[in-house]
């Protein structure tokens, strides 16, 4: 082996063992990376002592190679047992200094239930689900909203009360941009997109300017109802309501048909249900009425139809709106809707769902 050759085998097997010495003294984790940077980098020592093999003739060339490769893998080796060992002894420490006792009792954390408001608008679509009505996604029907959709479209002449600002919100977002005041806007979406038969079902947020008290607020809850094909009657309106009344509220709750007015329906018709509190005696939530209007429903006046494009001479169509407030103030015997919004743990832990 000529001169060249020994000295670089020489200094191959002097870089294990200084690894070797070095590592032996390591207590963290840095000073393994601070080594590997030393011995195994790209400029590290190694690396330099192979820069020396084109010194090497090309017959011992090989065997210098192979050796080099082979104090690689030695020194990697030593750096990865030794870092095992490290971890090992890290996690011995920590174990002996956080010793966890299996038969202490675990800390109680209390289960959250869904929203009373969520519960009745669940049950109220699951009804209509099971009368073949699908549910209308509320991202496309927004709640902050133009003068057509929450009002034009729907029938509303220019000098209706209901566009005075003390019922609408009003914003400063762009000419005639509101807050919805009811979730109809989602019925002219969607009839815009879709042709008959329509059969659908529209939950969400509206606001109204009103006075708030123990039955109105400014911020509240519908879902709106819609049935559109070509033989849809008022017949079918009533019978869809007292299904779902029945279903709600059982067989046995006295509910009653009021003739009413709104642009967007002719006939219209309200639908009152028995006060649940007072059993039709009259109490201060019913308005010492006996009653309590849960909905607003009638047929699609022909107007409507015929500014979403569908002819009002084959299709017909009905519409119904309901507060889901005054629903679970009947539903669970609530006296004032201001309880579904004061947070009160003692009265939501009540709804288990």
């Amino acid at each position: 082996m000529s001169p060249v050759s020994h000295d670089i085998q020489s200094q191959l097997h002097q870089l294990r063992d200084e690894a070797q010495n070095a590592l032996a003294n390591v207590t963290t984790l840095e000073e393994i990376e601070t080594l590997r940077v030393e011995f195994l980098g790209r400029k590290g020592r190694l690396t330099n002592i192979k820069r020396g093999l084109k010194e090497v003739s090309e017959s011992e060339r090989p065997v210098i190679g192979a050796l080099a490769n082979e104090i690689s893998d030695a020194i990697e080796g030593l750096l990865q047992n030794r870092l095992e060992a490290l971890k090992k002894e890290a996690m011995k420490e920590r174990l002996s200094k956080e010793t966890l006792d299996i038969t202490m009792p675990g800390t109680y954390q209390p289960m959250g239930s869904p929203h009373p408001l969520t519960l009745v608008t669940q049950e109220v679509l699951d009804i209509f689900y099971g009368m073949g009505f699908s549910a209308i996604d509320d991202n496309f029907c927004p709640e902050v909203e133009t003068e057509y959709y929450n009002f034009e479209a729907l029938n509303f002449p220019p000098d209706h009360p209901a566009r005075d600002m003390q019922d609408t919100f009003y914003t400063n977002v762009g000419p005639n941009v509101l807050l919805r005041s009811q979730t109809s806007n989602a019925q002219i979406r969607h009839m815009e997109q879709h042709r008959p038969p329509v059969r659908v079902v529209s939950p969400g947020r509206v606001y109204r300017n009103e006075e708030v008290s123990s039955r109105k607020g400014v911020l509240f809850h519908q879902i709106e109802g819609l049935w559109v094909d070509e033989s849809t009657t008022f017949a079918d309106l009533k019978g869809t309501l007292h299904e779902f009344i029945k279903r709600f509220f059982g067989q046995e709750r006295p509910t009653r048909f009021r003739n009413s007015f709104f642009p967007f329906t002719e006939p219209s018709a309200e639908v009152d249900v028995q006060c649940i509190l007072c059993n039709g005696e009259g109490c201060r939530t019913c308005g010492h009425h006996g009653w309590l209007e849960i909905l607003g429903a009638g047929m699609v006046d022909p107007n409507v139809l015929k500014g979403v494009g569908i002819d009002p001479e084959h299709y017909q169509g009905f519409a119904f709106g309901m507060g889901v407030e005054r629903l679970a103030m009947l539903k669970y015997s609530i006296q004032d809707l201001r309880m579904f919004y004061n947070n009160d743990i003692r009265f939501l832990r009540q709804f288990k769902g």
